[in-house]
């Protein structure tokens, strides 16, 4: 693959987690996140990106929305399961993301707030569409992703590189 070729960046918040008395990092998804979380894996495979790769956290709410997730997708992606994503700021992510293998085109972050949402709107600057209004309306609620879009190398991603193309969000 050539790396002038667009790639695909697919922000995804973890859905709906529960509040039972375990650590932060353990906390489960709720009921509704489970059926949020399948959804979103419906609307991710509709997008019709075929990941080569997903980044996950380790929390227990990102790994059980992308398990739920995957199910849906036609073809499920190499996951790595990256510590370094819970907690992280959008420096750090984009830091991960340019470690990215050049041979990997389209890639999905399973990751939390603010990070996500502070990602997104890092990447794509201040560009301005129907689809960064209604982001910008709506924020970026659990099981939410935004699909972003940047040409060059992974090492090249910085504030700004990308376009904001699509964005979905369950409804309340």
């Amino acid at each position: 693959m050539s790396v002038a070729e667009p790639r695909r960046i697919v922000l995804f918040r973890h859905a709906k987690a529960d509040w039972p008395q375990v650590t932060d990092h353990e906390r489960p998804l709720a009921d509704r996140g489970r059926k949020d979380a399948a959804v979103a894996g419906r609307k991710l495979a509709d997008t019709g990106t075929p990941f080569d790769l997903a980044l996950c956290s380790t929390a227990t709410r990102t790994r059980e929305t992308w398990k739920l997730a995957v199910q849906e997708l036609p073809q499920r992606p190499k996951t790595v399961y990256e510590e370094r994503i819970y907690e992280a700021s959008p420096g750090q992510l984009i830091a991960l993301l340019n470690e990215t293998p050049d041979d990997t085109r389209n890639v999905v972050l399973i990751g939390h707030n603010p990070g996500v949402q502070a990602l997104t709107d890092i990447l794509t600057g201040d560009s301005e569409s129907d689809t960064r209004t209604k982001l910008t309306n709506r924020g970026f609620p659990a099981a939410a992703f935004a699909v972003l879009t940047f040409e060059g190398p992974w090492k090249a991603l910085e504030p700004g590189t990308a376009t904001l193309l699509d964005y979905w969000a369950p409804t309340e």
